[in-house]
C-alpha cells in the first residue's frame, strides 16, 4: 500500500441513546487487579500489566525495562463527554466493589483485552449485585469474543472506536473536534534498580491520532476490531489539527517528546508533511516515538524523517521470508542498520510460530530475527485472536483448539497457541518463544543499553547540522551520553565479565567510544556512578530472585461535571486535563 493511498474509513455502528442522556452518571473502569501472579480470573505472573517486561526484555531480567501504561482510551472518553464521569484506572477488585457500594452510577464501562475476560465476567456480576439498574457496556479487544454479551451479563459491547459511541448513547454532540486527554506515555518507569522520572521535559506524552491499522495483517486485533483492511478511523485529519494538539500537549505538560499512538502514523503521508512544515516553521525541535511498517518508512528520504524527529519506530519484522505486504521486497536488516546510523532506534517485532515454522528451523527463525540488532526486539507467538482474519480461517479448517483444554488468561501470546499448528506439538511453544528472547539477550545484551549505540551514532551525524531544530534534537537525546550511559554500561561490563565475556566486550567497546566522543567528564563518571549502578543492579536481581512483582498504583478521577455534582466526595479525586482540538477552518 503506497502512503497515499486512498483508505475505507470505518462507520461505527449507531448507538441507543440512554433515558437520562447527559445527566447519566458514568463509571468507566479497567479490569481489577493484582495482575502479575497466577489466578483463577486470568491474571498470570508471566503476563503483567506491563507492555515492555511482558512482550519485548521478558528475559532480561534486572536489566529488564519496567514501566506501565493508563488505559488511554478510557481517558480518551473520559475527556470527550460532558455526562458526570469518574474513572478508576487499575482497581484492585475491594476497590471496584466499594465504588460500586459507594455511588449510584447509571452507566459502567469497563475496558479489557481478551486473556482477562473471565474478569470481566466477574465485574459485570458484581455491576448487577451492587447497581441493577445500571447499563453495563463494555469494550476493548475483549469485545472480539464470541458472544461476550450473553456470557458476561453486559447490555452493551462496542467493538471498535468507543469516543463516538459513548457521545451518541448520552445524546451528545458526536460532530465535535476531539479533545486530547495530558498523558504521560509511562508511569512508574525503571530498570537495573533505578526509578526514571516520568515527568516535565525528560518524560514523553501519549499522542492519539488515530485508531485502527489499514494494513490489515490477517493475526492482527487491531485491525480487526476497527474493521479490518483499509479500514481506520482519524481523529485528527491534518496536520495543522495535529500540531495544534502537539503544541497545547506541550504547553501544558511540558514535554518535547511524543509517544505516537497511531499504528501507522506515517502512513498518512500529507498529514506527516504538513506537520513536519508547521515544525520547522515555529522551531519545534520535537522527537516522535512512532509505530510504522517497513515499506512505509522507506516511502520517506531519511533527511525527512531526521527532521520530521522520528527518533523511534517500532516497526513489524515478522519472520524470515515473510509473505506480508508490507514486506515484501524490503531488506529489514539493511533498513534497520540505515535507521540506526541515523540516529532512530528501532524496536523490531518477530513473530515465532508462523505455519512454516518447525522444531528443526526454528533456531535459523531465531537467529534471522536477532541478527538485525535491533535497539528492542519483541516476540510473539502467531496465533489466532478472535475476530482476525486468521481466527476466521482456522474457524473454518477445524483447527481451534478445544477452549476446555485451556484457560483464556493463558492465550497472550506468550504461553501458548490457540490452534492446532501445523508442525509445532502442543506445549513446545512456549519453551521457543522464551529461547528467542534469552537468544536475543544473550547475542544483543540488555536493550536499554543496545539504543547507547544509536544515540552515540546520530549525534555524531547530527550534531553540526545546519538546521538548529536538528542540532537541537540530537544534542537533547546524547544528553545520557555524558553520565547515564557511561555509568550504566560500566556496571553493566562488570556484570557479564563472568558470564557472557564475549557480550562484556562489546558493552566495554561501546563504553570506550562513548569516552572518546564525550571526553574526560564521562570517562571520570562511569566508575563513580556505575558503582552506584552496579549496588541496584545487584539490588534488583535480588528482589526479582525472591518473586518480587510490580503492581500499577490505582488512579480515581473526576471530568468537571462529576466534581459539581459530588461536591464532598469528588474532592478526593484528580480532576482530568486535556488539550481542546480545534476545528479544521480554524487551525
Amino acid at each position: 500500500m503506497s502512503p497515499d493511498v486512498d483508505t475505507q474509513v470505518v462507520t461505527e455502528p449507531s448507538a441507543p441513546t440512554h433515558p437520562l442522556g447527559s445527566r447519566a452518571t458514568v463509571l468507566l473502569t479497567s479490569v481489577f487487579g493484582p495482575y502479575a501472579r497466577d489466578d483463577e480470573y486470568g491474571s498470570r505472573a508471566i503476563n503483567p500489566m506491563e507492555l515492555y517486561q511482558n512482550q519485548v526484555t521478558r528475559a532480561e531480567g534486572p536489566f529488564s525495562l519496567r514501566m506501565f501504561h493508563r488505559s488511554w482510551g478510557l481517558m480518551l472518553i473520559q475527556t470527550n463527554i460532558n455526562a458526570p464521569c469518574t474513572l478508576l484506572d487499575f482497581p484492585t477488585l475491594d476497590r471496584f466493589i466499594s465504588e460500586l457500594k459507594s455511588h449510584e452510577y447509571d452507566v459502567v464501562g469497563i475496558s479489557a483485552i481478551v486473556p482477562n475476560v473471565e474478569k470481566v465476567k466477574t465485574m459485570c456480576a458484581l455491576v448487577r449485585e451492587h447497581l441493577p439498574r445500571a447499563t453495563i457496556v463494555v469494550g476493548g479487544h475483549v469485545a472480539n469474543v464470541p458472544k461476550l454479551r450473553e456470557q458476561a451479563g453486559a447490555d452493551h459491547v462496542v467493538r471498535g472506536e468507543g469516543v463516538r459511541w459513548f457521545q451518541r448513547f448520552l445524546g451528545e454532540d458526536a460532530t465535535l473536534p476531539i479533545r486530547h486527554p495530558l498523558i504521560c506515555s509511562a508511569i512508574g518507569t525503571r530498570t537495573m534498580g533505578i526509578e526514571v522520572k516520568n515527568s516535565g521535559r525528560e518524560a514523553a506524552a501519549t499522542l492519539i491520532p488515530s485508531v485502527g491499522c489499514p494494513m490489515g495483517c490477517n493475526f492482527c486485533a487491531t485491525s480487526a476490531m476497527f474493521g479490518g483492511k483499509g479500514k481506520f478511523i482519524n481523529f485528527y485529519e491534518t496536520g495543522d489539527e495535529l500540531f495544534h494538539v502537539m503544541r497545547g500537549i506541550e504547553r501544558r505538560m511540558g514535554v518535547r517528546s511524543f509517544f505516537v499512538m497511531d499504528e501507522n502514523v506515517l502512513l498518512h503521508k500529507k498529514r506527516a508533511l504538513r506537520l513536519l512544515e508547521l515544525m520547522e516553521e515555529h522551531g519545534k525541535a520535537w522527537s516522535l516515538y512512532v509505530f510504522s511498517s517497513a515499506r512505509v518508512v522507506q516511502s520517506y528520504p531519511i533527511e525527512q524523517l531526521v527532521r520530521l524527529g522520528i527518533s523511534w519506530v517500532w516497526m513489524g519484522l515478522e519472520g524470515k521470508n515473510s509473505q506480508y505486504v508490507k514486506l515484501e521486497g524490503i531488506d529489514t536488516r539493511v533498513l534497520v542498520r540505515t535507521l540506526q546510523s541515523h540516529g532512530i532506534r528501532i524496536l523490531g517485532s518477530s513473530i515465532i510460530g508462523l505455519e512454516e515454522h518447525t522444531p528443526d528451523n526454528i533456531n535459523e527463525v531465531i537467529e534471522h530475527a536477532i541478527s538485525h540488532s535491533t535497539d528492542f526486539h519483541q516476540f510473539m507467538l502467531y496465533t489466532p485472536i478472535p475476530g482476525t482474519a486468521l481466527y476466521a480461517e482456522h474457524l473454518a479448517n477445524n483447527t481451534l483448539r478445544d477452549p476446555r483444554t485451556y484457560h483464556e488468561g493463558d492465550i497472550h501470546g506468550q504461553a501458548m497457541f490457540r490452534h492446532l499448528h501445523p508442525h509445532i506439538p502442543p506445549g513446545q511453544e512456549a519453551e521457543l518463544i522464551l529461547r528467542a528472547f534469552r537468544r536475543d539477550f544473550e547475542v544483543n545484551g540488555p536493550s536499554v543499553l543496545r539504543i547507547a549505540r544509536t544515540v552515540l551514532a546520530g549525534w555524531r551525524r547530527y550534531r553540526y547540522h545546519p538546521d538548529p531544530c536538528v542540532r537541537n534534537r540530537f544534542a537533547w537525546e546524547a544528553r545520557d551520553l555524558v553520565v547515564t550511559f557511561p555509568a550504566t554500561l560500566w556496571a553493566a561490563r562488570r556484570w557479564f565479565r563472568e558470564q557472557n565475556p564475549e557480550l562484556a566486550h562489546k558493552l566495554s567497546e561501546l563504553l570506550e567510544e562513548i569516552t572518546r566522543e564525550v571526553g574526560f567528564r564521562a570517562r571520570l563518571v562511569a566508575p563513580l556512578a556505575g558503582r552506584f549502578v552496579w549496588s541496584k543492579l545487584r539490588q534488583e536481581a535480588q528482589r526479582l530472585k525472591a518473586g518480587w512483582t510490580y503492581e500499577p498504583p490505582t488512579f480515581y478521577e473526576a471530568n468537571a461535571p462529576m466534581r459539581q455534582r459530588r461536591r464532598k466526595w469528588a474532592r478526593q479525586a484528580s480532576p482530568i486535563h486535556w488539550v481542546a482540538a480545534c476545528r479544521p477552518e480554524a487551525c
